[in-house]
């Protein structure tokens, strides 16, 4: 038996990716296209979501839109608003796509972040023809996305300095430049190295390890882990890092 779509609720979710790479912090976008008697009607990006099931929980909605988009489960994730505005799908382009899917004018959608490492979803193969876009640099966006990756972006700098979540991006043996770079990416800003560093290897929960860098070209660098259980029985509710 076909699942039953609760019409005017869905689940919207935005993908942040780290690339190691070019040290970048990515979204996960999916293109819009839409095209009658060879004349062009959509054709732009969106965030991938899908309405809510009536079986589902929010969270079992946006998990599985997740697996559907890149494979992966059991990602880190936070539900970080709602969004309901009656004219957040009402322009000229949303509309005439509303016209070809099965979407409810008044639809709420529920919006989440995940995070991820770029590398780990294989784009070669993906149904949706999902691509990666700097998330300074993103493309024209459908809908209200613009909005919803905005507010997502600046919950996620506010979290990242909040909470131990960028260790979830990183390896588990890692550098302080590692850290550093994560840091930048996320926070849009430049970092003074020294003063980071002597923060950052003061903390219990970043452990020194008996290990170096290997295969690197320049002078190897001290590996570092992250011990979630010291951070858990430290843990009080200030920043994590002070920058």
């Amino acid at each position: 038996m076909k699942p039953e779509k609760i019409l005017n609720i869905s689940v919207d979710c935005v993908v942040f990716g780290y690339d190691v790479n070019t040290k970048t912090l990515n979204i996960l976008l999916i293109p819009r296209y839409l095209e009658s008697k060879g004349k062009v009607l959509v054709d732009d990006f969106v965030l991938t979501g899908y309405h809510v099931y009536n079986h589902e929980t929010l969270d079992d909605t946006a998990t599985r839109v997740l697996k559907e988009l890149t494979g992966l489960t059991n990602q880190y994730k936070k539900q970080f608003k709602a969004f309901g505005n009656p004219n957040r799908l009402t322009n000229e382009k949303d509309l005439i796509w509303i016209k070809n899917e099965e979407f409810n004018l008044r639809t709420i959608t529920v919006a989440y972040y995940f995070l991820l490492n770029t590398e780990d979803v294989d784009l070669r193969h993906n149904k949706h023809k999902a691509q990666w876009f700097p998330v300074n640099d993103l493309p024209e966006l459908g809908f209200d996305h613009k909005k919803i990756i905005k507010e997502a972006y600046e919950d996620l700098k506010i979290k990242c300095l909040s909470e131990p979540i960028i260790f979830k991006l990183l390896p588990d043996k890692f550098t302080i430049n590692d850290v550093q770079d994560l840091y930048q990416s996320i926070l849009g800003i430049q970092i003074d190295n020294r003063n980071f560093r002597r923060k950052l290897i003061n903390k219990k929960y970043i452990i020194a390890l008996d290990e170096k860098q290997v295969g690197v070209s320049k002078r190897p660098a001290q590996l570092y882990m992250f011990s979630k259980d010291i951070y858990d029985k430290m843990f009080q509710k200030n920043y994590l890092i002070s920058i």
